[in-house]
């Protein structure tokens, strides 16, 4: 699904009662405000659970380090 893992948060404005998002690679989307508003339930939700991910592959990586230590 992905071509290349971003690093850098997209550019977010409100104009003439729209939401617009510039991102990476010269992505632009213009929302309503609705849609704005749900996405970034959907980010903030998606963001925990990623940054959970990754946390439990450090502990996983951690944990298979010390057994081999032992």
């Amino acid at each position: 699904m992905r071509d290349r893992l971003h690093d850098e948060p997209s550019q977010v404005f409100a104009e003439q009662g729209e939401v617009q998002i510039e991102g990476p690679d010269g992505i632009a989307v213009s929302m309503t405000p609705k849609a704005a508003a749900e996405t970034s339930e959907r980010l903030l939700a998606c963001a925990a659970q990623a940054q959970g991910q990754l946390s439990e592959r450090r502990r996983r990586a951690e944990e298979r380090k010390q057994q081999g230590r032992d």
